[in-house]
């Protein structure tokens, strides 16, 4: 469903660029249809038009940062950002919604079986409103590390996470049947980091080896607010969901986990909504809350807990 979406989305977004380059268009054309020049004018104004709704997409990542800021996050002194780390941050985050939004999410992995693979197999679950083309950078990673991944896709999008649960069994089982493997490894974006938490309250972790979050609000974000759904209610800074989450854990579900997060991220608002006490807890900065599941650092570090659970 996410994908049919966003392919709607993105013509809506060359239809805006296309009209907003009739527009210029038309003010800018002379009297004379014929005048000389009229192709190179009419590509400048294609050009200018989908310029500007670059210029609406990069406006609304900048917000998401802005709305972060104000939520009261402090950055620890030793992720201290200069004025060239913060424009290298906020770029990186804003190329990789672009490529996660208009190219990744429109190539879900599926499962992924690697000849002679090595080590537990890899459950992957996407976050909020995205799919498992999400996790195209990971999958090359874990196919060149010889590692069986299987991405899975969320449905329906506004749903309860608790009604993802049933979901994440059946992907669990199924890898583990692929595979042979009498484990798994869950590696979780954001959102899906609370769905694989929810799925160790009713399943136990007797079929994970270690559960992997990336950017998950384990105590709500401030952003939430904006969002629609069940589930990103449910995300809201200490909302009753959560409470119940935390509140039925074991010590030994929280041990499971490995948490890596940035101090930067531009959806998580307190930053440190993601440090979770029991888990182990890896700290990054200068990273944004999309470009985790690509940023060179995230994948080696997530690829070292992934290659420890192995031991």
């Amino acid at each position: 469903m996410i994908k049919r979406l966003l392919i709607l989305l993105l013509l809506l977004q060359a239809v805006v660029a296309g009209l907003l380059a009739a527009g210029l268009y038309a003010w800018w054309r002379p009297a004379a249809e014929a005048a000389p020049g009229a192709p190179s004018r009419l590509a400048a104004c294609l050009a200018l038009g989908l310029l500007l709704v670059l210029l609406a997409r990069l406006l609304i990542s900048a917000n998401n940062f802005y709305l972060s800021w104000r939520a009261g996050s402090v950055t620890p002194p030793d992720h201290a950002l200069t004025a060239l780390r913060a424009a290298r941050l906020f770029w990186h985050e804003f190329h990789s919604s672009m490529l996660t939004s208009s190219y990744y999410m429109l190539r879900p992995i599926g499962l992924r079986l690697v000849a002679d693979a090595r080590g537990l197999p890899v459950l992957l679950i996407h976050g909020y409103a995205c799919n498992s083309g999400y996790w195209l950078p990971m999958s090359k990673l874990l196919r060149a590390a010889r590692v069986s991944h299987y991405g899975i896709d969320l449905e329906p999008p506004g749903a309860s996470i608790d009604d993802y649960v049933p979901q994440v069994a059946a992907a669990v089982a199924r890898l583990r049947r692929e595979t042979g493997s009498p484990q798994v490894i869950i590696v979780a974006h954001s959102m899906g980091g609370l769905v694989a938490r929810a799925y160790l309250r009713r399943h136990g972790g007797a079929d994970i080896a270690r559960v992997i979050t990336l950017g998950t609000p384990h105590h709500g974000t401030a952003l939430a607010h904006f969002g629609p759904g069940s589930n990103a209610a449910q995300m809201r800074r200490d909302s009753a969901w959560l409470a119940a989450l935390a509140a039925s854990e074991a010590i030994t579900q929280r041990t499971l986990i490995s948490s890596i997060y940035s101090v930067h991220d531009n959806i998580i608002a307190p930053q440190d909504s993601s440090a979770l006490p029991g888990a182990r807890n890896l700290v990054f900065g200068a990273i944004g809350h999309v470009a985790l599941g690509r940023h060179p650092a995230i994948m080696q570090c997530t690829l070292r807990e992934i290659e420890a659970a192995h031991v």
